[in-house]
This record gives structure tokens, sequence and C-alpha cells, in this order.
């Protein structure tokens, strides 16, 4: 038999399995666990959205886009950017944008871009699970810019993590798995940072439409034309599932990606380019408000039993586990466990062993249930 295990690259073994799933793993005993682990957002797709795709099917949209993508999804991006910052896509423009398969396409395809052997990147302290093994597939070396205790990433505290091996800053506002929304001085000092050392700041604004009254999404994108923009669809608009995103940014980047595109993901699936070119138009704000309230919810029953910074966005929370339980995360996670409630441990977002991530993302009686548990097993 052939011996498998030999054959797999150092990149492979190198790879962790998902502390997410080692969780799920653990829920197997749960007979109808209470699930606040996931960031799967639980409101259908907008019925317009279902039937554009459904319409694009029986038009017999069913064959291959360009590589960046379908033009009218493209130019709905192209005016939302130029409405937002100003930014142009005629012949000749500094920008370009092209559709990927989710925000992770986008993610891959940019580190593959620009990292190679020796690189680095400097990435938040907690951080989105895959953005240190991106770093790694690409060879390169993810530098963790610690953000405790407010997990707040600025300027100052990335500055010391550049080198002159420094390719790339990672930005993450509204944050997973913190809900942190940075405010505009803070990116556009993050922004400035990255031009005068020359190095490329990457934006990764999934949940750029979930940010909670009064807090206001700000984006490098308003300050630095050489920002690269990544965003998606699926949490916006509850088609995770159909993987959909883009980025915009330097043409020549663009460029870049669209070289590794060609050769990997071809083209984003061609059905649903269609079916999102008039997502933009969908009013977000109910849902929005009603997120808003599940925030409160959660500040309401965690807010004076633990250290809790407020999320402003995305639909995380990131509790501490008090000290005085003298428990890891992975210890906290099976108390959990053992009351039906699943969350995860912050180790899988982060270098510290502190704390635990909580989704919101969940009906409010679900969530009321599962927050009531975990009040107690804190307190």
């Amino acid at each position: 038999m052939l011996d498998i295990e030999r054959l797999l690259s150092n990149r492979v073994q190198d790879i962790e399995t998902s502390g997410i799933r080692r969780v799920w793993a653990l829920a197997q005993a749960c007979e109808d666990p209470i699930n606040l682990s996931i960031g799967q957002p639980d409101f259908l797709v907008p019925d317009s959205i279902k039937q554009a795709a459904i319409d694009a099917i029986l038009s017999d949209k069913n064959g291959y886009t360009q590589t960046a993508g379908d033009p009218c999804l493209l130019d709905s991006i192209h005016t939302r950017l130029h409405t937002q910052y100003g930014w142009k896509f005629d012949e000749g423009s500094h920008h370009a944008a092209m559709v990927t398969s989710g925000t992770a396409g986008a993610l891959t395809l940019a580190c593959l871009t620009i990292l190679g052997p020796g690189d680095e990147i400097i990435i938040p302290d907690p951080y989105f699970v895959i953005y240190p093994t991106l770093a790694r597939i690409a060879e390169a070396k993810a530098v963790l810019c610690d953000t405790y205790p407010d997990f707040r990433m600025t300027a100052e505290r990335i500055a010391p993590c550049i080198t002159d091996k420094t390719k790339a800053v990672l930005l993450n506002s509204p944050a997973n798995p913190t809900g942190v929304v940075l405010t505009a001085q803070e990116v556009a000092d993050i922004a400035l940072l990255c031009q005068d050392k020359g190095i490329l700041l990457i934006t990764d604004e999934i949940y750029d439409e979930f940010v909670f009254p009064p807090t206001q999404h700000a984006s490098p994108a308003a300050t630095n034309a050489d920002v690269l923009v990544i965003r998606g669809y699926g949490k916006t608009y509850g088609c995770t599932g159909w993987r959909m995103g883009y980025a915009a940014g330097p043409k020549a980047l663009i460029d870049g990606m669209l070289k590794i595109k060609q050769q990997t993901f071809v083209c984003a699936p061609s059905v649903l380019q269609h079916a999102l070119v008039g997502a933009y138009d969908i009013d977000l704000s109910p849902l929005i408000e009603r997120f808003a309230r599940r925030r409160d919810m959660v500040i309401d029953f965690l807010g004076d039993v633990t250290e809790l910074v407020i999320p402003e966005g995305a639909f995380y929370a990131f509790p501490k586990i008090p000290t005085g339980h003298n428990m890891c995360g992975m210890e906290f996670i099976s108390k959990a466990i053992e009351n039906d409630v699943l969350v995860i441990q912050g180790d899988v977002f982060s270098k510290h062993d502190t704390h635990f991530r909580l989704s919101f993302a969940v009906p409010e009686d679900k969530l009321e249930l599962g927050l009531t548990t975990l009040k107690t097993l804190l307190s």
C-alpha cells in the first residue's frame, strides 16, 4: 500500500487541524447543543437574490465568465467603490477589481501574489484563523501584532513589527473574532504608516456592512489609493455557501492575482455572479438593528461577570475567562459543552489562551439560553 503520509508536503503537515472542528468533535455527545461557535448567518438569502440566481440558471448563464468576473457584477463593484472612495476603474485608471471565490479566495490569491520564501506579513493577534496558514502556504512568515487587551491594531503597535522583510500588513475591521471596529483616525494612521514604509496594506472588510450605529465603518481606501480592499457577499446576504467575494486595488496587483486565478480558480461561480448584481440595492438596516440588539444581549449577560470588549461590528464577542477560574481555553470550552453550549477556545485565534469566541448569529431564544449558561460558568 502506498505510504501517503510520506508524500505529504511540509506545508500540509505544518497546518493544524482546525480548532473549531475539534470543538465540533467534542460536541458529538450533545443531543441538541446551543451552537454559538460558527459565523454562519441565521437569516435567509433575500428573495430578490434567490430569484436572480434562478433566472440566471433558466437563462442558461451557466458557462465560464471572464477571469476577472461578470461585467455587470464588476460594474456594480466599480460603482460602489467610486461612490465611497472616488476610485475610478476606466481604461488606464490606477485601480482594477476582480470577483473571487469568497474572501478566502481573494486573500489566498493576494498572499500567493505578493509573498515568497522569507517574506513577512503582519497580522493582528487575535486573528481570523486562516491568516497564519495563508502565509505558510506562500512559504512566508506571519508576524503577530499583539493587540491585547483592547484588540485595536494601531499604527503604534504595527510599527515595531516592521522589518526589511515585511511585504504587507493585513487589517481586519470589523474584526473576527473580537467585533472591534477601528476609528477613521486609527485606520488613516495605519494607511499612512504603510505608505511611508512602502508596504502593501490589505484590508479584509468582509463585515463592512455589519457595523452597529453610532459606530461607522472606516476603510483605509478613503486615504490610500494603493490599498487592496477585500470584501464578500456571503456574510452580508446570508449566502456563505455561494463563496462570493471580490478584491479591488492597484491594477498591477490585481493583474498579478488574475494570473494565478487563471491557473487555479478560473472564475467565480457564474450563476451566482449574475445573482448578486443587484445586491447593493437591498436595505440592510433592519438586519443590522436586529444584530445590534443581539450584541446588547451579550453585553447585558456577560459584561458584569468578565472582561468584555464591546463588539461594534461583525457578530462575535471575545470574552475573557476570569483568571480565578484557573482554566485554559479548552477546559472552559469542555465545561460549556458539558452544558450543551458550543463556543470556541481563544487559542484558535491567538497565541494567547485567555479568551473564547462566541457568535451571536443565532435566534434570540437560543442566544438567551446560551448566554444564561455562559454567565453561570463565568460567575
